[in-house]
């Protein structure tokens, strides 16, 4: 009966210890060191069984539901004997052994010493990870570590007992699993695609699944491009410690021959990432042409972080032409910031380059220092309130040496530099009124001095101006709930606010575009950078609504306005604002956005501005949906004509991105933005993508309509084949084929 394990761990306990492991355990480890650690013996083995009876002085044997346990390794067989003599296990299968929860070797019969370290097993077979089945006619294990198989068959895909080839398999004279370095070793082997041999190689090396890196090859794709030709990416994958590694990618199509890098390391304190890619062709302005993006960031002493990145290229199209990157302005920065719960610091040196046609980059700011410090405190004789004090230190430079001549001249002939300095202080205090009513007081004055280089006549060369401001925010929060109903919130808000001096004589080079949104309806000044303040007296006022429904239903509406006492106007007489941004004259324009959530992942989000006759001058909308089968995401952007804002036509452009599991395997994926006002199609791409538990086959196309005097439209077409079992782990149960389909 199965109580005869008690009986038959003392015995199998003392048969296969050996002498002198009793007294070490009884002992117990040495100080110092724990039981795992070397030179110190593994625990007895253990058996358990059915029956266990002895036949002779020298055999033990066990039968029906046989267990046995040695250092880690688990044994299941119908049948075990243990023959003194020889010093060895005799195994009747089935077979099961259990390593570590890393592998499971399944077997007919074989042959095992006392330790489970070396012998031979009939009819084997390994499964990895619940992934990748290693089928062969003889396993021979040695030292434990190496398991060689004969005659072998290895695949990730589900195998039935139809009799049916797997989708794919390498076969292979012999393997070499080392189960130390995780690698499997293989000779004379072949790949093959439902059972119709591919190609032969001599030798190959894979890691095996509970490998997370490894140096070798990683999925290949085909690709073909109407611009760059027919051509095939081949990565290479190089591990260079636990810490860092690098990955190699020919890339060569018929018009084009490109090596593509990615380098990364992390550190104690934090890590870094380089890609780059290097290219000989015919399409731009020279034959070598490449770019360099990185980025880095480490943990500094005294709760610093250092962060920077880098984006570099030597032609203008080189990104667009190979889809690396739609960006047509590059920065590279590197910064130092720390943030605390009173206290904020920054400081930050930023480079742009433009790619934009007709942009020269010597007129342009290109290089940009900013440096930030805030102190919040809460001092007894501050009333209850709390004192922020805060400094601003700005600076940007154009590498033209012109002097500016003004924009009815010339308007690239500009080479100005601007430095601005801004020091803040400012007391803020909030009340509970009678009635619910939340009220917050904010009062505080900024100093704001600039220094301008090569401006010309366009400006002064040195300007400071005082601006002390007095603010005044009511809010009125009102609630209506009930057990087992919706949820209404009511917050009426309104603001008042005055702020003195006015706005110098210098070039308005920051605040040139301004959005008008929730987040800067009640700020004192709508003006994205302290080089212009909106002066005198403002009233804001708005009020918003929210719906909460038991079902997850969340849907919310917001609505305001400004109204001031004078126009913000330039010193040329022109107002500060342009006519799109919806704040230009005494009375802005109406702010409302809304948004609604529901709970099946539908997201709908919408803003727009609207004028005293209820025309539109801006307006977004995004729409998101998102469950188990499909995700979809929507939208739409229209700016008005604004010659003051660089747009000498109206923007009417929506874009769309889907994707919809078609069936159990196979996914499909689009994507589009369209230009409404020009009636023509920016971009748009397919792509069907086959998954199951050994293969994932992703067939993608996608096509660039817009062109300019250096840019051609191009078509992409790719196709990527990886295995997943070796190169791509999941997991999603989901895509695993049964054996009924």
């Amino acid at each position: 009966m199965r109580g005869a394990a008690v009986i038959c761990l003392l015995v199998l306990g003392m048969a296969l210890a050996g002498p002198g492991v009793a007294t070490a355990q009884a002992a117990g480890p040495a100080e110092g060191q724990t039981a795992g650690q070397t030179g110190a013996p593994p625990p007895p083995a253990v058996l358990v069984a059915d029956d266990v009876y002895m036949e002779g002085n020298e055999r033990l044997v066990a039968t029906g539901n046989v267990e046995a346990l040695y250092d880690g390794t688990r044994l299941q067989a119908e049948g075990i004997i243990y023959d003194r003599t020889e010093d060895t296990l005799i195994l009747s299968g089935p077979i099961v052994i259990h390593e570590d929860g890393e592998s499971i070797i399944l077997a007919s019969s074989g042959e095992i010493d006392k330790e489970l370290r070396n012998g031979i097993l009939r009819g084997a077979r390994i499964v990895m990870g619940d992934h990748v089945q290693l089928a062969a006619q003889e396993l021979n294990r040695s030292a434990g570590r190496y398991n060689q198989l004969v005659k072998v068959s290895v695949t990730s895909c589900r195998v039935c007992e139809t009799g049916r080839a797997p989708l794919w398999q390498i076969r292979a004279r012999r393997v070499i699993h080392d189960q130390e370095e995780k690698q499997l070793y293989f000779e004379d082997a072949q790949f093959r695609v439902m059972d119709t041999p591919i190609f032969y190689l001599p030798r190959l090396r894979l890691p095996d699944p509970s490998l997370e890196r490894a140096t070798g090859f990683l999925v290949p794709s085909f690709y073909n491009s109407s611009l760059l030709g027919t051509g095939v990416r081949v990565p290479y994958f190089i591990k260079l410690g636990d810490h860092k590694d690098l990955t190699v990618t020919p890339f060569v199509t018929t018009k084009s021959t490109t090596l593509e890098l990615r380098y990364r390391q992390a550190f104690r304190n934090g890590r870094i990432e380089f890609e780059g890619a290097i290219s000989d062709d015919d399409l731009g302005t020279r034959s070598r042409r490449g770019y360099i993006f990185g980025e880095g960031e480490f943990t500094l002493p005294g709760d610093f972080i250092l962060r920077f990145d880098v984006e570099t290229v030597n032609d203008d199209t080189y990104l667009l032409d190979y889809s690396y990157y739609e960006k047509d302005r590059l920065d590279s920065e590197i910064e130092i910031e720390r943030a605390r719960r009173d206290s904020y610091v920054r400081g930050a040196i930023t480079h742009f380059h433009s790619l934009r046609v007709g942009e020269q980059n010597s007129t342009l700011p290109t290089l940009v220092t900013n440096a930030e410090w805030e102190r919040r405190m809460h001092p007894n004789w501050a009333g209850g309130g709390e004192i922020r004090l805060g400094m601003l230190a700005h600076s940007h430079i154009r590498s033209s040496g012109l002097i500016s001549d003004g924009p009815d001249i010339d308007p690239w002939a500009d080479g100005r530099d601007v430095g601005r300095l801004t020091l803040s202080a400012d007391w803020h205090r909030n009340w509970t009124l009678p009635g619910g009513v939340l009220a917050h007081v904010r009062t505080g004055v900024a100093i704001d001095h600039f220094e301008i280089r090569q401006a010309g006549l366009t400006s002064l060369s040195t300007a400071t101006e005082v601006s002390p401001t007095v603010a005044v925010e009511l809010r009125w929060p009102l609630i209506n709930a009930m057990s087992g109903h919706s949820t209404h919130v009511i917050e009426p808000i309104v603001q008042f606010s005055w702020t003195g001096g006015e706005n110098p004589f210098i070039p308005n080079d920051e605040s040139t575009r301004i959005e008008f949104d929730e987040g800067n309806l009640f700020s004192t000044s709508r003006f994205t950078a302290p080089d212009r303040r909106e002066r005198g007296r403002i009233a804001a006022y708005g009020v918003s609504w929210t719906r909460f429904d038991p079902s997850g239903l969340q849907t919310s509406l917001a609505m305001g306005q400004l109204v001031r006492d004078e126009i913000q106007l330039e010193v040329n007489g022109q107002d500060s604002f342009t006519s799109s941004s919806g704040l230009n004259g005494k009375v802005s324009d109406v702010l409302v956005a809304g948004q609604v959530k529901t709970g099946n992942g539908l997201v709908l989000t919408a803003r727009g501005l609207f004028d005293d006759t209820f025309n539109t001058t801006k307006a977004e909308a995004r729409a998101s949906w998102q469950n188990s089968l499909a995700s979809l995401s929507a939208t739409y952007i229209w700016l008005g004509r604004d010659l003051a804002e660089n747009r000498p036509t109206t923007i009417s452009e929506w874009a769309f991105d889907a994707s919809y599991r078609l069936s159990r395997h196979w996914t499909g994926s689009a994507n589009w933005r369209y230009d409404i006002a020009s009636d023509e199609s920016v971009r748009a791409g397919l792509g069907l993508t086959y998954t199951n538990e050994c293969v994932e086959v992703r067939l993608a196309a996608s096509r660039r309509f817009t062109s300019s005097t250096i840019l051609e439209p191009s078509t992409d077409i790719s196709l990527t084949v990886g295995l997943r079992g070796f190169t791509t782990k999941t997991s999603d149960k989901s895509y695993v084929r049964t054996c009924n389909n």
